[in-house]
């Protein structure tokens, strides 16, 4: 069964395709479909609501269903920030270095003990019968003081699991804990009920 990935962040596609691919389902881009993604207005409160919105959006425009994530990284000391608003957290067009930086910065001054945090992964399916499914996943940690390693992206070498950075963790290591596996493996869950239920033949 062929379902559109709703992003254009390629290393997220990328993330989102190797926990899916195994359920049986081919998890396709917009650039394979030949259509253009345009990027949509997150107007959402929450991160369900602006997965729900990119979702919604490449439904529409392909009439397959759709699967969308909108997650981000909420600092305790930092009242929740950046939150919804990760991706823009140091202007449209930052880098991800640009927005660790930013985010280092703004905790300079925070005692180790002080620097927690968690990851959240909103994940809407919507169906072109109007029938949706939506999950959530977490994952707790600490802010480190400096990046630390390659992998992942967005801020994943500044946030540390169990003291290790996700920037040293292996894609399988990372998939195993993080706020998008665990999303992911609750999808897994309710998709397949939801495929068995409707006698839908992936």
């Amino acid at each position: 069964m062929k379902f559109i990935i709703a992003t254009n962040n390629n290393k997220k596609l990328i993330e989102l395709s190797r926990i899916l691919n195994p359920l049986g389902i081919e998890a396709i881009s917009a650039k394979e479909m030949g259509v253009k993604l345009d990027d949509v207005e997150e107007t959402g409160s929450t991160f369900a609501e602006n997965a729900f919105i990119k979702a919604n959006a490449a439904l529409n425009l392909t009439n397959i269903p759709a699967i969308a994530d909108d997650s981000g990284l909420c600092v305790d000391c930092l009242d929740g920030r950046p939150g919804i608003y990760s991706a823009r957290y140091a202007g449209e067009n930052a880098t991800d270095s640009d927005r660790i930086a930013k985010l280092l910065d703004e905790m300079k001054d925070v005692p180790k003990d002080k620097r927690t945090a968690h990851f959240v992964s909103a994940i809407a399916c919507v169906f072109p019968n109007g029938d949706k499914i939506e999950v959530e996943g977490k994952c707790n940690g600490t802010i480190a003081f400096e990046p630390d390693g390659e992998g992942g992206f967005g801020y994943d070498p500044v946030f540390l699991y169990n003291g290790v950075s996700f920037g040293k963790l292996s894609p399988e290591e990372k998939d195993k804990v993080s706020h998008r596996g665990n999303s992911l493996r609750l999808l897994q869950e309710k998709l397949k009920r939801y495929l068995e239920e409707n006698n839908v033949d992936k």
